[in-house]
């Protein structure tokens, strides 16, 4: 069994295709997509709404906006996320430090990797 089997995971992106791509690699290891999300508004109403376990973010999302915004709100509840970015580290925020890098273009075991690497380390954290 995987170890995202049933886990909620809010997924954060403005491109509808990775949008659906993601959808269906976190599917095929059993996880419940919450989202996708396109933009911080959507993504906050969505933390709100479906209490998701954990996060997959796409740093630039739809009108310039970031998902900056997003990662202070799940690191303030204590829910780990993954940012997912082409960026190099040194030229994000600060508050994307409490995340998981995962490197685009990534593969399928990447993802799943980077999403269990973020559950492990919030649970020695609490």
């Amino acid at each position: 069994m995987s170890a995202l089997q049933d886990l909620r995971v809010l997924v954060v992106e403005n491109d509808e295709m990775s949008a659906t791509l993601l959808q269906m690699q976190l599917a095929q290891a059993g996880a419940v997509v919450v989202g996708p999300a396109a933009s911080v508004a959507d993504a906050l109403r969505l933390l709100g709404d479906s209490e998701p376990q954990v996060a997959l973010l796409d740093y630039r999302l739809a009108n310039n906006e970031t998902s900056e915004p997003v990662a202070a709100a799940l690191s303030a509840r204590g829910i780990p996320f993954v940012l997912a970015t082409g960026m190099a580290p040194d030229h994000l925020p600060a508050v994307f430090r409490a995340g998981v890098m995962l490197t685009k273009p990534y593969l399928t075991a990447e993802l799943n990797a980077a999403l269990e690497r973020a559950l492990q380390a919030a649970s020695v954290a609490s």
